[in-house]
């Protein structure tokens, strides 16, 4: 099967049931997405599958066929941080960063579909997201951060 991952098409030799996160990975070397809890109630494997997040904890390499696939390791171009990334950096938002690569990802494609999002939906957008180090409130703004900045 094939797979497009961060703009490179990938042929893959795998079961159809492996995870989708074990083939990023631990085949093709993208370590970003982390492995949390194994039942997408974390967050920190998120990836994008057709610019919509997605676990890739409990998303089979099979249903990601033909597909693109978006890492951390995609969204940055041409040695720049994506506006998310940098604004995360910016507002401190993050910590231990286990969860960030997964609340990057997740937040870039809230901002394509929501460019000006509310409190609201950046919280609603991010609820499966979880930060152990509890860093909720700069995530917010740094979101907010990036809205403004890729909306001028």
């Amino acid at each position: 099967m094939e797979v497009t991952v961060n703009g490179t098409r990938r042929a893959l030799r795998e079961a159809p049931d492996v995870p989708l996160l074990e083939v990023l990975r631990d085949r093709l070397g993208l370590t970003g997405a982390k492995y949390g809890c194994g039942e997408a109630k974390c967050g920190a494997c998120v990836v994008l599958l057709d610019g919509q997040p997605v676990a890739s904890c409990v998303t089979s390499v099979a249903a990601a066929a033909g597909r693109e696939i978006t890492t951390i390791e995609g969204v940055a171009q041409d040695g720049e941080l994506h506006p998310v990334q940098q604004a995360f950096v910016e507002a401190d938002a993050l910590q231990c960063g286990y969860c960030t690569p997964g609340m990057v990802v997740a937040a870039v494609a809230l901002l394509r579909s929501t460019p000006r999002p509310t409190d609201e939906q950046i919280v609603t957008a991010m609820q499966s997201h979880m930060c152990r180090c509890g860093a909720y409130a700069p995530i917010v703004r740094a979101i907010h951060l990036a809205a403004e900045r890729m909306g001028s």
